[in-house]
């Protein structure tokens, strides 16, 4: 198999240069290659700024298509038709009730969960990665998943007629196994954790020459989350925010975020402000918030243990870079018990009618923890990106949120059920009270 451009796909639109590594400054062509020959630092997309200042307005973004795509001269692709599935454009939701509840005047929800097609930020990132898959001529596409890249690969690729065989922990839920399999993808369901899933991936990229989204291909792929970014930026207005709280798993979520806005400020479509980021980790697999809290510049894996598995990653490839993002922009890092996961998840759905999965759950507790910890203005503009929906994740709350009355179909029945619902409430509340 070549990994030769397709000449039909090529455009001359196309703004990246090649790429970088961030460590060193060594420079590569856009390969299908992800590390760095002299340092092993990690590769990343390079763009010509002033061709994008030149070629990009806020009226030539608004008049693109309803997706990410919108963004293209800022995402690493050569094609003028790049695989669209109605990928982005999630909603902005002013999150008026549960604002009240933290005791904040300004927070938005920038929901993913519902995102396109399987409801998950990492539709974002697969569109990209697959799009520039298929102009350097794989036709076999791969990922290691913690159970949202599964979906989006398998759903994408196949939407695009590409073989496609994932990787996950046998141990996912129910529903991420299911949201995979229903494409008709190859699944490997390996007995280990993500980290060890991960390293077996590299084996097989290396034997079977396969395009890999999050190792081979990674540059590209992880460029897909700056639309996150972009969006929001779009949302409010073409202005940033002042203050923004996201879940890390490999910390590229967090990266990707920061380097959107701060591309929107370098082409003009935003003016500059200081905006504070600050990351959201389960206890039981916290290796970025550790390296925070203790002033580390390195990271030091640890083994997973929470229902938070989507974020659940032991050994983050950009952890240090998400701990030097929170630091020079004055946010910061904390993690949550599973517990508080739960408890999350349930507080944005009954304030804000978002079902999100752990690690949105995540993200509201951590979210919480700050406003108590008097670490968020409460004038500031706030936003929290929930990533992905709870329907994946429906085991983690199982038993924590009651069960349905059930009655009679007679009147009197409903009404003695009613009471009692009634009277629930009222305990509830003098608890709460309490």
């Amino acid at each position: 198999m070549t990994q030769a451009t397709h000449p039909q796909l090529r455009s001359t639109a196309a703004t990246f240069t090649g790429l970088k590594c961030k460590e060193c400054g060594a420079e590569y062509e856009p390969k299908a290659i992800h590390v760095c020959e002299l340092c092993f630092g990690p590769l990343e997309v390079a763009y010509d700024y002033n061709a994008l200042r030149r070629m990009v307005s806020r009226e030539s973004i608004q008049a693109g298509p309803h997706s990410i795509w919108r963004y293209r001269p800022f995402l690493p692709v050569e094609t003028d038709q790049p695989i669209d599935v109605g990928t982005g454009l999630t909603p902005l939701v002013q999150a008026h009730r549960l604002a009240r509840r933290l005791g904040l005047k300004k927070l938005w929800i920038k929901n993913d969960a519902v995102n396109m097609p399987t409801l998950s930020f990492k539709d974002r990132v697969v569109s990209v990665a697959l799009t520039r898959a298929r102009e350097l001529g794989f036709s076999t596409v791969s990922c290691a998943s913690t159970g949202n890249l599964a979906n989006s690969t398998a759903a994408i690729a196949a939407h695009a007629g590409l073989d496609c065989c994932v990787f996950i922990p046998s141990d996912l839920e129910a529903g991420k196994v299911l949201g995979t399999l229903i494409y008709s993808p190859t699944v490997m369901a390996v007995h280990g954790n993500y980290d060890q899933v991960n390293r077996l991936c590299s084996e097989v990229a290396n034997t079977h020459g396969w395009g890999f989204v999050n190792i081979n291909l990674r540059p590209y792929y992880s460029e897909g989350s700056k639309t996150l970014g972009y969006e929001v930026a779009e949302q409010l207005g073409w202005q940033l925010p002042d203050h923004i709280v996201a879940p890390l798993a490999s910390g590229s979520l967090f990266t990707k975020i920061y380097k959107g806005f701060q591309e929107f400020i370098q082409v003009g479509l935003v003016e500059d402000k200081p905006v504070r980021f600050s990351g959201a980790q389960a206890e039981g697999c916290s290796p970025i918030a550790q390296a925070y809290r203790e002033g580390r510049d390195f990271i030091v894996p640890v083994k997973p243990n929470t229902i938070a598995k989507s974020i659940a990653i032991g050994n983050p490839a950009d952890g240090v870079y998400a701990v030097e993002i929170a630091q020079k922009t004055n946010g910061s890092i904390e993690s949550v018990t599973d517990a508080e996961i739960i408890e999350g998840i349930k507080l944005l759905a009954e304030t804000e009618g978002i079902f999100t999965e752990t690690a949105g759950g995540t993200t509201i507790a951590v979210l919480k923890k700050l406003v108590e910890a008097g670490k968020i203005d409460p004038e500031e503009t706030t936003v929290a990106y929930i990533t992905g929906n709870g329907l994946k994740t429906q085991e983690a709350i199982q038993g924590y949120i009651g069960e349905p009355l059930t009655i009679e179909p007679k009147l009197d029945s409903f009404e003695r059920a009613l009471e009692r619902s009634r009277m629930l409430d009222r305990l509830e509340w003098q608890q709460v009270l309490v």
